[in-house]
């Protein structure tokens, strides 16, 4: 007898799915950063907030909940690679806005390339229809989670 849909029921699926599905793809991410392009994960997650719009030490170090330095060391080493440039605010000469240069780009880039190559391995198995539908459930929880609405 088929087991009825309920919301604790779906609720449990979703614990048994997302979390170790995301897992899997972090790991994968942070993976690729670390042997092919020779990062640390935290230069890794640095670079990726940079992208998010996180443009300075005291608000990396806040979102990372690490420390000022810990993150100033690090974005030393990522100055240092020719990954981010250092952007002193002309109102105010204290304030220094960080960007990722452009082959900081190129290479969360290619770490994301490299990723989705995983992920369409990941994918390539799925019928047609399994793909169709797996899209599909992705819209519905996407729409459910939208916090801009």
């Amino acid at each position: 007898m088929p087991t009825t849909i309920t919301i604790p029921v779906v609720i449990e699926r979703f614990w048994e799915t997302i979390p170790p599905v995301w897992h899997q793809t972090r790991h994968t991410i942070q993976r690729v950063a670390v042997e092919q392009f020779k990062m640390t994960v935290e230069q890794f997650q640095i670079l990726r907030r940079l992208r998010k719009g996180y443009d300075e030490v005291s608000s990396l170090a806040e979102v990372s909940q690490s420390s000022r330095s810990s993150v100033s060391k690090i974005v030393d080493a990522l100055v240092n690679k020719g990954l981010v440039s250092r952007l002193t605010d002309t109102r105010d000469r204290r304030h220094v806005h960080l960007a990722l240069t452009e082959k900081g780009e190129r290479l969360l880039g290619a770490i994301y390339d490299e990723t989705e190559k995983w992920l369409g391995g990941k994918f390539q198995s799925l019928s047609l229809e399994e793909l169709d539908l797996t899209f599909n459930a992705m819209e519905v929880l996407r729409k459910i989670f939208d916090e801009s609405k």
